[in-house]
């Protein structure tokens, strides 16, 4: 795994933390962006998608828990970790539960951090799609481009087959709409997430025994919808 020229963003009020992490980063090669509050975190999140964000839990006006929260509810996947002065086990558990992915308690050793760093990237880093992927009745085959339900071949338009696909690649994750509409249309198209609506509708209806209470596409209620791989033996959620 190359980490060279991976985008590291600090969202960190602190001039000598920030400027500290910011020079030990780009030694060991990260290309480093930084954030002094967490309404500048969130712009820069959202126009530079970063691989990874290192986030100061007291933050003026939009503190990092409310960052990570609201990064989260868009959809967003970039791996977070929490720094703060804060070292209780509840301060922890909280900044996990609303998705954070590691969480250093200040102070901390850079050699510590950067292990963190480069164990999150291996974490995340992008895996190869099986050419066959099963979940209940439902098998498809990407390098043919071929769906089956209970071994017979389901028709899909080729947007169709891209959602799924994009849902298959992000599994256990809830994905907004504004986040499937710029995955799998891109981000210079003119549909709108209805059309989102309407091609998980559709998938519901051809992949779902029930599309009316669906076991594999399922709605996150004021955020967008989660792919859930249920094995043909699983129960049902």
């Amino acid at each position: 795994m190359t980490l060279k020229g991976k985008t590291i963003l600090i969202i960190e009020d602190d001039q000598l933390m920030r400027e500290g992490l910011c020079d030990n980063l780009e030694f060991e090669g990260y290309h480093v962006v930084t954030a002094v509050d967490g309404e500048d975190g969130l712009e820069q999140a959202a126009t530079l998608s970063p691989d990874l964000i290192l986030l100061d839990v007291m933050l003026p006006g939009v503190d990092g828990i409310d960052v990570c929260r609201q990064l989260r509810s868009h959809g967003k996947t970039i791996p977070i970790i929490m720094l703060s002065a804060r070292s209780s086990e509840i301060d922890k558990v909280l900044g996990l539960e609303i998705g954070a992915d590691d969480y250093l308690a200040k102070p901390f050793g850079v050699k510590e951090l950067l292990a963190r760093i480069k164990a999150l990237f291996r974490r995340f880093e992008p895996k190869p799609l099986e050419e066959t992927f099963c979940f209940g009745p439902i098998e498809v085959d990407f390098s043919r481009h071929v769906v089956k339900k209970n071994s017979r071949i389901v028709e899909l338009t080729a947007k169709e087959f891209d959602l799924l696909t994009c849902f298959v690649l992000n599994a256990g994750f809830a994905l907004s709409r504004e986040t499937l509409l710029e995955e799998v249309w891109g981000m210079n198209s003119a549909t709108t997430t209805r059309t989102v609506d309407n091609h998980v509708l559709k998938l519901r209806k051809k992949l779902e025994e029930t599309p009316e209470t669906p076991r594999y596409f399922v709605t996150i209620y004021g955020m967008g919808y989660k792919f859930i791989a249920i094995s043909q033996d699983s129960p049902a959620l």
